[in-house]
């Protein structure tokens, strides 16, 4: 009887604790759910993205659930794993539903040859395109995003034509939702202008600088070339280094012109060499050289300085030119390339590749300086890819009002607004997202 007793107090005992079980899960559900809704649990951006892509893929297959996954879904999850960062470059333009975040009229900071929608432009299919990354997945802008990274900072874009492009691109896209104040502005063609946004004590400014390096522009009134001064940069901009949190630089396209290059700090200092100097007592050298030695001056002077900044370098965005410059259908194109259609060769590729190089290269020799990051906003291949959306005719309003004349001037270098250059920005948040998180 006793053997048996026993038994029917573990039965019982059994049984209580199989009733428990539920009772105690049924009490910790509220307090969890309690938990979860006043602290919840933040994934990184690309860790979302990687997850979404998975599920979607594993929900659309109609394979057995013990068959294995696709193979790009498993490369994503190795990446993931191993914190493999997205590789932006490597993609293609696809088509878009939404379109853009601002239009001509929004913001009023677009110059006016780049606001194609207000000077007539009416193929506007090249506003639907978002560039696609093959491996992984490049969110779409987020202005509420960018200015609570940026909060309590000064941002600038430092450079040519194609800095001022960007920079425009980012006010407007953040102006859809905060309105900022222009506190300054000088210079032909407002060649330097910031502005503030009260809303997150956010600075945004521009410096003209299309070399990078001090230089003395080709003028009418004087001779027919630039005048580069290679081993200092541009006072303009570097006496305020020390203001900015971050910096985008964009040169390129002025280097194409006339230039002699000194190595000393005035015309009687030792001439390095040329590009394209004829009558003159030079040695023609080229361009490639001297827009190495800018950048190296440029980047060294960051590395001397020992801030902690975020440093980007948007590499050279090609032009798109099939015809003359003054002619109609200059850059007739109304939808982008296909990924292979277009290769990146020449001129293009040489510049671009002297970038990363020397991007590399000032990446090994700051890495010692805890806080300066150094990196390439490698918009190259995206640009290549987009012969639809630079002003063509439209840098003036309504250039065929009157019929299609003999001469009308054309833009196939610079981008609409809203345009391409958006993307831009686009990767810019994106890589200052990720550099948070690590």
């Amino acid at each position: 009887m006793g053997l048996i007793s026993n038994l029917l107090k573990e039965k019982k005992h059994s049984q209580f604790i199989k009733k428990l079980i539920p009772w105690t899960i049924y009490a910790l559900l509220p307090i969890a759910l309690f938990r979860l809704y006043f602290h919840p649990i933040h994934l990184p951006d690309s860790s979302i993205d990687q997850i979404t892509q998975i599920a979607v893929s594993s929900s659309s297959s109609s394979s057995s659930s013990l068959s294995p996954p696709p193979s790009s879904v498993r490369e994503e999850e190795v990446n993931a794993i191993n914190e493999t960062p997205c590789d932006y470059t490597d993609g293609k333009w696809v088509p878009d539903k939404l379109g853009p975040l601002y239009n001509g009229s929004t913001c009023g900071t677009i110059k006016e040859a780049q606001n194609c929608i207000a000077h007539g432009r009416s193929d506007l299919g090249f506003l639907y395109w978002r560039w696609k990354p093959h491996r992984c997945s490049l969110p779409r802008f987020d202005p509420n995003k960018f200015l609570h990274l940026m909060t309590h900072k000064h941002i600038t874009f430092i450079g040519d034509s194609m800095a001022r492009n960007q920079l425009e691109s980012l006010l407007c896209l953040l102006s859809s939702v905060s309105t900022p104040k222009l506190l300054f502005r000088d210079g032909d063609d407002n060649k330097f202008r910031k502005w503030y946004f009260p809303s997150h004590n956010l600075t945004l400014s521009v410096y003209w600088s299309p070399f990078l390096v001090d230089g003395i522009e080709k003028s009418n009134t004087g001779p027919n070339h630039n005048k580069l001064f290679l081993n200092r940069v541009n006072e303009k901009w570097g006496a305020d280094l020390d203001d900015f949190h971050a910096v985008v630089f964009s040169i390129g396209h002025w280097y194409l012109h006339p230039a002699v290059y000194f190595e000393g700090d005035d015309d009687s200092s030792s001439v390095m060499g040329c590009h394209y100097c004829p009558g003159l007592n030079h040695t023609e050298i080229g361009f490639y050289d001297a827009l190495r030695k800018a950048l190296r001056t440029t980047f060294q002077t960051i590395i001397d300085r020992g801030n902690e900044m975020d440093v980007f370098l948007a590499t050279f965005s090609p032009s798109h030119f099939e015809g003359e410059w003054d002619k109609a259908g200059a850059c007739p194109k109304t939808q982008p390339f296909e990924e292979n259609e277009k290769k990146l060769e020449g001129m293009e590729k040489e510049i671009r590749e002297i970038e990363a190089e020397e991007v590399e290269e000032a990446k090994a020799r700051g890495k010692q300086i805890g806080g300066l990051r150094i990196e390439a906003l490698d918009v190259t291949k995206i640009s290549l890819l987009r012969p639809d959306g630079h002003p063509g005719p439209y840098m003036h309003p309504f250039p065929y009002a009157n019929g299609v004349g003999d001469r009308v001037q054309n833009d196939c270098v610079h981008w609409c607004l809203p345009g391409p250059v958006d993307t831009w920005n686009q990767i810019l948040l994106h890589i200052l997202n990720r550099g948070r998180s690590q």
